[in-house]
């Protein structure tokens, strides 16, 4: 959501951001439904007056013994014209309301050009990719064969976009979802959440899922929605609250399943794990005041970047340019995990500062230390990592062409109750 005073102060400087989106002019449009809603809110605060004015005239009038019928239609009549107005302010309002909702975050200053993620820049690697022109099997591939990885039954089951993974490689992924979550409480400072899976309407519009991407939400028939992502909730936990002496920033994370419908991906990924309806992640979520939020980014991002180092899988770091950024994300930093089978980095994580984007939208507040005035705060999100893509990332860089089997991460070990390398039985 965005300041519709700041908007109607430098019309310009929005629609220049947005263009860097790809959006055409939009201020414009904007501006006239404000005018129109002020319009109706000045109008109806005359008659408002005038109608008390009439009132307190009536009362004078009977006091003396005079007559007060036309003082009294002209009151009825006021009534009647304020309960239009309102109903028109009301249906303006609401315009102005969806028109907002529906466009995007201001890009940050440091934000590159570009177009779509061709135009992202790397700005660091970490590790080399073991043996990058030597043919490696894709994950499917070895789990099928290691008798670990049944997309038949899930699609029996569930359809398309659905895994059973079994024996070796359930605790494989049961163990870097602990270990992750482990790395994150111990180490990096964030809570542990259990959240909720299932939210209301109003929580999926306050992180911006909805309205714009309902077409990709899972929505029950009792009209909440299955989380996209623990983001949602954690979130929202600050939802309508006023932080007081609000100084240092809140960290938490949680490990959910994730649902998503996939709508805009026919097509993509449409072989194994890496893209599906239901899947694991561990998510980071900082609140923070405004001074705050760039310090807090760079530290999320390197909270993610250890868990890869420390399971010693290559990786890139990239910045997106401004063309390829999520709708809620003033700036984004992906993190992109070396995959052999197909001989490129993909994404496993991508961290976000949203500015206070969400935060109107929830309605999240702090108030400093002394202070009478409430200022938004500033929300962060982060993958940390993504499970299911973790898991491949794992089987394929680990993979042990000589029998077919997994070796186990040395920060994995812990988890694994003395498993080494998974092996078919």
């Amino acid at each position: 959501m965005h300041d519709i005073k700041a908007l109607r102060d430098n019309p310009t400087a929005f629609d220049a951001n947005w263009a860097l989106r790809g959006l055409d002019s939009q201020t414009s449009s904007i501006l006239e439904l404000d005018e129109k809603r002020r319009a109706f809110q000045t109008e109806l605060q005359s008659a408002q007056n005038r109608r008390n004015e009439a009132s307190k005239e009536i009362g004078a009038v009977k006091s003396k013994g005079g007559d007060a019928s036309e003082l009294m239609v002209e009151v009825a009549s006021l009534k009647d014209r304020m309960a239009i107005l309102e109903e028109q302010e009301r249906e303006v309002a609401q315009k102005l309301n969806d028109i907002l909702s529906a466009l995007p975050n201001m890009i940050a200053g440091d934000v590159p050009d570009g177009a779509d993620e061709h135009d992202n820049i790397e700005i660091r690697t970490h590790g080399s990719p073991k043996n990058p022109n030597v043919a490696t099997p894709d994950h499917v591939a070895i789990g099928e064969a290691l008798g670990m990885m049944d997309f038949e039954a899930a699609a029996k089951v569930a359809g398309t976009r659905f895994v059973v993974n079994k024996n070796g490689i359930a605790k494989l992924q049961r163990a870097l979802g602990q270990f992750m979550l482990d790395t994150h409480t111990m180490e990096h400072g964030y809570t542990e959440i259990d959240p909720p899976l299932l939210v209301s309407s109003d929580v999926m519009y306050g992180t911006a899922q909805l309205p714009k991407f309902r077409d990709d939400q899972f929505e029950t028939t009792d009209g909440r929605w299955l989380v996209p992502t623990a983001e949602v909730v954690l979130t929202n936990l600050v939802r309508e609250e006023i932080l007081e002496n609000f100084e240092t920033p809140l960290r938490m994370t949680a490990m959910t399943p994730c649902f998503r419908k996939e709508a805009g991906s026919a097509g993509k990924d449409t072989r194994g794990i890496i893209r599906q309806h239901q899947f694991y992640k561990v998510e980071m979520v900082s609140i923070t005041r405004p001074e705050d939020s760039e310090a807090e980014h760079q530290r999320m991002l390197e909270c993610a970047e250890n868990i890869l180092k420390k399971l010693e899988l290559p990786f890139r770091t990239i910045v997106l340019c401004a063309g390829d950024m999520g709708f809620g994300a003033r700036k984004t930093y992906d993190i992109e995990v070396w995959v052999p089978s197909q001989n490129k980095y993909r994404e496993i994580s991508s961290c976000s500062n949203c500015g206070d984007f969400q935060a109107r939208r929830m309605k999240a507040r702090f108030k400093r230390q002394g202070a009478k005035d409430t200022e938004f705060v500033h929300t962060l999100n982060g993958s940390g990592l993504a499970v299911g893509r973790t898991l491949v990332a794992v089987m394929e860089n680990y993979y042990d062409p000589t029998d077919g089997g997994i070796f186990v991460p040395k920060a994995l070990l812990p988890y694994m109750n003395g498993v080494t390398k998974i092996v078919r039985d």
